[in-house]
């Protein structure tokens, strides 16, 4: 801690007394009860100020440059003058970079490949480079996080983002070799951790890195999630239900086939998303400002490349045009394109279930979903699906960050667009809600399902919709005859079967088989007694 000047000491002291005075003075006419309550006040209010005041003096600052002009900065922030400007210019969301832990490893693994691809063609010293890469490697760690302070929305196309993190490392690496914060003539923000680079070649691929680290966490829990479909699938396999299309009616089907089917369009889903990731892996270092390529050195661009395959151990690959890929969008709206579909997928199977659900006297109310709290303020006794209803908001909005992404990419002017703050924005939240939903939605739904066995014999017996099951045997006309009936008479096919004595008990039970009336090896023929 430094020491507080004398002189700064004298003056806060200066300014409680003569405080003191004043309030004393303004309030020689109040009764002594009260100018003791005052005097009391006053005295806390002296202390307090004293210490705020010593703190401040003992924390110091140093002094910034830029463009500008001069600001001072807290000697506790690693963070400089750029930072500091965005810190006042874009308080808007509440939500800086630091809470995408992701995020802030991306710009140092970024960093870090730049650093040593400078290195690699002879840009940059090897003591330099040490002392950058051990600041890059601490954040990659998990340390000075809450540096990262600048608001995910900012103008600038994402300037202010960038500047963080080159002013965040480089103090990094300063501390870390025994330097000062703010020693630029060592390690300097512009010069060394953004050498041979440009906002606009680091801000994408930072986010590119970032979405891939933590696409691997959004794609471990979603096969989770289908693995606890699949487990009820095979709970239930041998259980007859009555298929539905149209919210109507259609054939048989086992309960384990249903889940299974839940189970599969979740998987296919995580592939098109791990498909979509492949988009991710083309970055555009060494583009600079607009493509061309300028202040960067030859052979740099692929160098870094390369290292940052290295680093985050993807098969980064540089874009065979540098042009192209600093002005299009393209890898960020196939990628929310993904996250998209897992989302429309997720919401289909959450409707689904709550239909299932519905009830539990007027509903269909085949399965029972674990019951997590009371369902209402005034109706007793009422349940509701609330881990279905979440998983659905969820999805609404990532869906709706799908258009944000879409909107945003499709605006953006010339060789660059300067809307990749809300895209990076979008598609970062929709995978920090479908991280924490989907173990949610497992553990806490999925998991605790249960079939309601004698409801789904009941349907069985009284659907009409056993009777295509007959119409290798009765034919269509005599089958079309028994839906008519059954629907008019409120009466069940088996029930009518029965007593127009068309099957035995036998031929019955042979057309009730599960693997028969589920399966392509329908009822051809059947057995007689």
């Amino acid at each position: 801690m430094e020491m507080v000047p004398l002189s700064s000491l004298n003056y806060a002291v200066h300014v409680i007394l003569d405080a003191s005075a004043r309030v004393q003075l303004d309030y020689e006419h109040i009764n002594s009860f009260e100018m003791k309550k005052l005097k009391f006040l006053n005295l806390v209010f002296s202390v307090t100020f004293v210490l705020l005041m010593v703190n401040g003096f003992a924390q110091g600052t140093r002094t910034e440059k830029d463009l500008l002009g001069e600001k001072q900065i807290s000697n506790d922030a690693y963070y400089g003058v750029q930072t500091a400007r965005a810190l006042e210019n874009f308080q808007v969301s509440g939500v800086p970079t630091k809470f995408y832990p992701d995020y802030v490893r991306a710009y140092a693994m970024v960093k870090l490949a730049a650093a040593r691809a400078n290195a690699d063609v002879g840009r940059m010293s090897k003591d330099k480079l040490a002392l950058i890469e051990k600041g890059c490697q601490a954040i990659i760690d998990g340390k000075y996080h809450d540096q990262f302070l600048v608001d995910m929305y900012n103008g600038g196309a994402g300037t202010s983002a960038n500047m963080n993190a080159n002013e965040v490392i480089a103090n990094v690496a300063l501390e870390m070799g025994g330097k000062k914060k703010g020693q630029y003539d060592i390690v300097e923000p512009h010069d060394d951790l953004n050498m041979g680079q440009s906002t606009n070649d680091v801000y994408p691929t930072a986010i590119h890195v970032a979405l891939i680290l933590h696409n691997d966490k959004v794609m471990k829990e979603a096969k989770d999630l289908s693995a606890a479909f699949h487990k009820i699938g095979d709970k239930y396999s041998k259980v007859l239900k009555m298929g539905r299309t149209e919210g109507q009616d259609a054939v048989p089907m086992t309960v384990g086939q249903e889940f299974h089917g839940f189970g599969n369009q979740i998987d296919a889903a995580i592939d098109a998303l791990k498909k979509s990731e492949e988009y991710l892996y083309e970055e555009n270092m060494g583009a600079t400002a607009i493509g061309t390529g300028i202040t960067a050195s030859p052979g740099y661009a692929e160098k870094c490349a390369t290292r940052l395959a290295e680093i985050t151990g993807k098969p980064m690959h540089l874009s065979k045009d540098l042009i192209a890929a600093t002005s299009s969008m393209q890898a960020f709206v196939m990628y929310s394109a993904g996250l998209k579909n897992l989302a429309v997928t997720l919401s289909k199977i959450s409707s689904d279930l709550i239909f299932l659900c519905s009830g539990p006297r007027t509903g269909i109310f085949e399965i029972n979903l674990p019951a997590l709290q009371p369902g209402s303020s005034i109706m007793p006794g009422k349940v509701n699906p609330v881990m279905p209803e979440l998983m659905n908001q969820i999805c609404y909005k990532v869906i709706g960050n799908d258009f944000t992404v879409t909107i945003a990419s499709r605006d953006g002017l010339l060789q660059l667009n300067a809307y990749e703050p809300v895209v990076a924005v979008a598609i970062m939240e929709s995978q920090g809600l479908l991280f924490k939903t989907l173990p949610l939605f497992r553990k806490q739904c999925i998991e605790g399902i249960t079939v309601n066995d004698k409801v789904l014999q009941n349907y069985m017996e009284r659907s009409v919709g056993i009777v295509t099951a007959l119409n290798p045997v009765l034919g269509y006309d005599k089958t079309t005859e028994l839906a008519k009936e059954a629907l008019q008479s409120g009466k069940g096919i088996l029930q009518l079967i029965r007593e127009k004595k068309l099957l035995t008990e036998q031929q019955i039970k042979d057309l009730l088989d599960p693997v028969k009336l589920t399966s392509p090896t329908g009822p051809t023929k059947l057995r007689e007694e």
